[in-house]
């Protein structure tokens, strides 16, 4: 098989991972307080097995993206998480007690830490150009999974009948519904998913595809030089230079002995110090924690929105499961509109752009809730208009923000170390989504204090982003030769 199909078939199945994600957190969010009631349980366990699984998915991400960047595979990972949702899925089937049900949310979170290695994937595996694209497009399958599992409860609700000793009903067919589907996807991903040589591999040596012979390994070393150097051992870029060490070596052979040039090592040989090293460094550099902020702060306004929705539209408009169900539905067409709207503006524009434009619609859309949400006035239709232009602008927001600094962050960071960057992220945002819903529900009396908190943090990372504006832009090879000393220097 050639290696555009192989391709092809590798970024459809990930597509489907995140299909499938979306549509597991949109079938069991709805009855989950419902099933808890029916296994007795008190109010606060709600809170207790939403966190379980965001907390699960925080700490397990950066594990096995740190795993990825070790042995530059994903596949095992994938099918490694793959088993822990299918365990997870079932435990919730079973449903035998409310301690059970916790623990099958637990389990579910960890297939979840699955997706900072497909990120640093796609991250190795696509140009600096087309990433964005990409990007969009599979988080954009995940918004379809949130838009088609609403329809998927019209179904699953009508379920009553048994299988062996366990009771298929509206609560538990969810978990079973789940649990086949994960099953489904885990043989798609060990007959349709490969792991695909990174990117600058294969421009390095494009004989590869066309079964060319092409350079000899010493001259295919010697394109791919490190993009960037360092002052110290480490470079800021993922390789660690040891010309200094080659040339103690050196001064014990005979003056006639060839010179030797620099080594470099990529980031995942290195040993566990230098590569912590880089880590660390990494994370304190201006942009990295300006696009750490604005992954916690999009996240935390968003979920403490979804939090203060379903409260807000029961009292001021009587909403009930229909009409919420119908609203989330069109919220999330709102949201696929704004990736596809993303998708063609990075055609053209760069990230940061498209960043800014999410931020400013996020800005007005925050403004636009502390003055007409906190406390509405006028008719039943003047209250409802307001409403819908509200979340309206806050669902379009969303999709910029979120692609532009996903893309940013994976050119501001190592390549070689993708999947622990990537896994720092997404623990960054899964801690976003534990304190959201708890800022939101505790709130909901309370929206001046509410909405004018998430209008602060905003303005905040409007500062933080004016200030580093011209800093978030992929390091490009004049620039690195232009700011770091060359290899040579190095060496003396």
């Amino acid at each position: 098989m050639d290696y555009q199909r192989k391709k092809k078939l590798t970024f459809s199945t990930i597509g489907l991972i995140f299909l499938f994600s979306g549509v597991e957190y949109a079938v069991i969010l709805p009855t989950i307080w419902r099933y808890l009631q029916t296994l007795e349980a008190a109010p606060y366990f709600l809170g207790l097995a939403m966190s379980a699984f965001s907390l699960s998915g925080l700490l397990s991400g950066p594990l096995f993206g740190y795993w990825s960047d070790r042995t530059q595979t994903t596949k095992k990972i994938i099918l490694l998480c793959n088993l822990f949702e299918i365990i997870g899925n079932f435990m919730y089937f079973m449903g035998y007690s409310k301690w059970l049900l916790l623990s099958s949310r637990l389990l579910a979170g960890i297939g979840t830490g699955a997706g900072s290695s497909i990120f640093g994937f796609l991250t190795r595996s696509t140009t600096s150009e087309d990433r964005t694209t990409v990007f969009a497009a599979v988080m954009a399958c995940r918004q379809a999974g949130l838009l088609v599992g609403p329809a998927l409860n019209i179904f699953l609700r009508l379920c009553d009948f048994h299988i062996g000793p366990f009771i298929v009903n509206k609560y538990t067919a969810p978990g079973l519904f789940m649990f086949l589907l994960w099953i489904l996807l885990q043989l798609a991903v060990v007959f349709m998913y490969w792991d695909l040589p990174p990117m600058e591999r294969r421009i390095s040596n494009p004989h590869e595809e066309e079964n060319v012979p092409g350079p000899s390994e010493e001259e295919v070393e010697e394109e791919v030089m490190p993009l960037m150097t360092s002052q110290e051992l480490v470079g800021s870029y993922g390789s660690v230079t040891t010309s200094s060490m080659c040339k103690g070596h050196r001064s014990a052979e005979p003056n006639d002995s060839p010179v030797e040039s620099p080594v470099t090592l990529p980031t995942h040989e290195l040993p566990t110090p230098f590569r912590i090293s880089i880590t660390c460094q990494e994370f304190l550099r201006e942009e990295v924690i300006v696009l750490l902020a604005a992954q916690f702060i999009t996240l935390f306004n968003q979920t403490a929105l979804e939090t203060m929705v379903t409260p807000l539209t029961q009292k001021y408009f009587n909403f009930k499961e229909l009409e919420n169900s119908v609203m989330y539905c069109l919220g999330g067409v709102v949201v696929i509109v704004g990736f596809l709207l993303v998708h063609w503006l990075s055609r053209h524009f760069t990230e940061r752009v498209v960043l800014a434009i999410g931020l400013t619609i996020c800005n007005v859309s925050c403004i636009w809730c502390l003055i007409f949400l906190a406390n509405p006035l006028g008719s039943f239709s003047w209250q409802l208009t307001e409403f819908i232009i509200g979340v309206f602008l806050q669902t379009l927001g969303l999709p910029f923000v979120a692609v532009a600094q996903v893309s940013l962050f994976s050119k501001v960071t190592s390549e070689s170390t993708q999947g622990f960057s990537q896994g720092v992220r997404r623990s960054v945002g899964g801690l976003a989504t534990i304190l959201g819903p708890l800022w939101g529900g505790g709130l909901t009396e309370n929206m001046y204090i509410m909405v004018g908190a998430m209008m602060a943090l905003l303005i905040l990372l409007t500062i933080m982003l004016a200030f580093s504006y011209k800093r978030l832009v992929e390091p490009t090879v004049e620039h690195v030769e232009s700011s770091q000393p060359s290899t040579s220097g190095l060496s003396t």
